[in-house]
């Protein structure tokens, strides 16, 4: 079951199992020097020289690359896994909490925060994904003339990143590039959200209270039942929620650790979605998994 909790937030989901991939803070430039020892003076006094030297910044970055860590989640682990005193620990990590880089919960232990996600958004997507996804957008577009849309995550956020419109007379033009709309609003932006790690559902999607107005038919309950249907189905569904008689069909976007990149929507009349569902939920499996190969082979640099 969706575990809902605040509102209009939404604490829910499962992890999408893939092959690994570089850890989210392999884009913080750092090394954490710890290793697990006995008692060992000489070892010691080489760790305190180091903290001794490090800068406010490398040590924070040291925090970091601890959280990243599941078994170290309260203070006493940081200041083990760090080398750095208790006091030294709290007085940065209540930083890095009030700078979105740490989550701290009521029983006061720390995990990564939402703008670490953020800053691994921006490394991944150093690989133009409009550019890759722009041949499948056509085709997919020739195949069922209706609007194919590129959507992408940003900031607890969805954007439309490109568009290419349908020749059907009947089309969804209250879909534009740069539409923005919170997380779970939109196919797209659904499939995003229900593939999403627990975690960082958990800390990029609490919709506002005046996000929740603009919307009043999409409660929480309703949105947690959504991610609940598309994954066991296997792709999102969204019709007639914002628009009546209209919607989309969605798959994401996953990169080599499962975290969805975006995802790759048809929108059109729902009645012409759900005559041709299991055919297109085929066809957007098979373009995402182009894209997804494209994007993974650059991210490498084979």
């Amino acid at each position: 079951m969706v575990d809902l909790a605040g509102g209009c937030g939404l604490n829910a989901g499962s992890t999408h199992a893939l092959p690994p991939k570089l850890n989210v803070l392999a884009v913080l430039p750092v090394r954490l020097a710890y290793h697990q020892q006995g008692p060992d003076v000489s070892h010691d006094v080489e760790r305190t020289s180091r903290t001794s030297r490090a800068s406010p910044v490398q040590r924070a970055l040291w925090i970091l690359r601890a959280l990243s860590d599941p078994q170290v989640r309260r203070l006493s682990d940081v200041a083990r896994a760090t080398g750095l005193d208790p006091a030294t620990a709290s007085r940065l990590l209540e930083l890095l909490v009030a700078e979105g880089f740490v989550t701290r919960d009521a029983s006061r232990r720390f995990g990564i925060g939402p703008e670490i996600f953020q800053l691994a958004d921006v490394a991944q997507r150093r690989v133009d994904l409009r550019a890759l996804a722009r041949p499948s957008l056509e085709r997919l577009v020739e195949e069922f003339e209706d609007t194919a849309v590129l959507t992408l995550a940003s900031r607890g956020e969805s954007v439309v990143a490109d568009i290419e419109l349908g020749t059907f007379p009947i089309r969804a033009n209250y879909v534009e590039i740069g539409t923005r709309r919170p997380l779970g609003v939109g196919a797209g932006s659904l499939a995003v959200l229900a593939w999403m790690p627990e975690a960082e559902r958990a800390a990029r999607t609490r919709l506002g209270k005046a996000q929740c107005a603009r919307y009043p038919r999409l409660t929480a309950e309703v949105i947690g039942e959504q991610i609940e249907a598309a994954r066991a189905r296997g792709h999102a569904l969204f019709l007639d929620w914002v628009v009546d008689k209209m919607g989309g069909i969605a798959v994401p976007l996953l990169d080599y650790e499962g975290r969805p990149l975006g995802a790759l929507s048809v929108a059109a009349l729902s009645e012409r979605i759900l005559s041709r569902e299991a055919k297109m939920a085929r066809r957007l499996k098979e373009e995402a998994r182009r894209i997804t190969g494209a994007w993974a082979r650059r991210a490498l640099g084979d």
